[in-house]
């Protein structure tokens, strides 16, 4: 092998080349080092500035804070539309209260302000928790509890209950949906409603879904993305991803999720409400909330409200 050429790298005093005396050229270098030192500080004070991002373990219900101010803050239509619904097809007065899956109390707590007697069940406890505090916090009594919404009985049946944002469809089997109808039919007395909402799968071919809305309160700001993972028509199962960008003064944190839905088409909704001979449909509306605008099923329904009153 042939050696690599020799160099020899000459460093030359910078002192004595331009002749200046030794304490002149000292300080000059001094402040050279200074001014280096204070950008490199300056350097990593931005650095220590800079908001950090951190991945949160868990599910979106586990951040009931999050999740309330996503889908908490602009429910006014859905409680005038209920109380429309009470007005207009209950054979009863209207007085307490049920939601299944109530989360946070999103509603609970706004009809509570509103005079109703109300209560609620949901599988996650920091939801349940979140939900009294906040009850609690403007003076009603602590009334959600910790429940399945296929398998609960209250003390004495409700005059209404509403599950209206698609959390009924997390029974991800039917033979659990046709238990909730039951226990729904128990829990609410005779002449009361059940309002429930949502969405359907059209038979025609399914649309690519993906939504994305944003939250703000105060210094926190959501971004909330939800997508169609994966479609299994045989189990009649949806899986959707769920994703919070969450941005704070402090930094930004970042929550993923997936969770199922069960599907239901039109002909497969009615087939479970017929399920339960107590309940008959009143009305049926969209997700547009418009009391005056009832709706008729067909094969491309999607978005659905039902508002099932309670026979003998």
């Amino acid at each position: 092998m042939g050696g690599a050429p020799s160099f020899v790298l000459k460093i030359e005093n910078p002192l004595k080349k331009s002749g200046s005396k030794a304490t002149g050229s000292k300080k000059g270098s001094v402040k050279n080092i200074a001014a280096k030192k204070s950008v490199a500080k300056t350097a990593t004070a931005v650095a220590k500035k800079k908001p950090k991002t951190v991945r949160l373990p868990g599910h979106i219900y586990d951040y009931p804070k999050y999740y309330d101010l996503i889908f908490g803050s602009d429910c006014q239509a859905e409680l005038d539309f209920l109380q429309d619904c009470f007005a207009c097809f209950a054979d009863r007065k209207i007085k307490k209260l049920f939601e299944p899956a109530c989360g946070t109390g999103r509603l609970m707590v706004r009809f509570a302000k509103l005079g109703y007697q109300i209560s609620g069940n949901d599988l996650n406890e920091k939801a349940i928790d979140f939900c009294n505090r906040r009850l609690e916090k403007y003076g009603f009594p602590v009334s959600a509890f910790v429940g399945d919404m296929c398998n609960f009985k209250l003390k004495k049946p409700v005059d209404a209950a509403f599950n209206t944002i698609n959390s009924f469809r997390h029974l991800e089997k039917p033979e659990l949906a046709e238990a909730h109808m039951r226990v729904m039919a128990d829990a609410v007395a005779p002449g009361g409603l059940y309002v429930l909402g949502l969405h359907l799968t059209p038979l025609t071919e399914a649309k690519v879904v993906e939504e994305t809305w944003t939250a703000s309160r105060g210094n926190l700001k959501i971004r909330s993305q939800m997508w169609l993972v994966d479609r299994m028509p045989a189990q009649r199962l949806e899986a959707y991803g769920m994703k919070y960008e969450v941005t704070k003064p402090n930094g930004r944190e970042i929550l993923e999720d997936q969770f199922n839905f069960l599907t239901y088409n039109v002909k497969q909704v009615l087939g479970l409400i017929a399920s339960e001979p107590r309940w008959e449909i009143a009305s049926v509306f969209d997700f547009a909330y418009d009391i005056q605008t009832p709706m008729a099923l067909d094969d491309q329904t999607e978005d659905v409200v039902f508002v099932l009153r309670r026979i003998e």
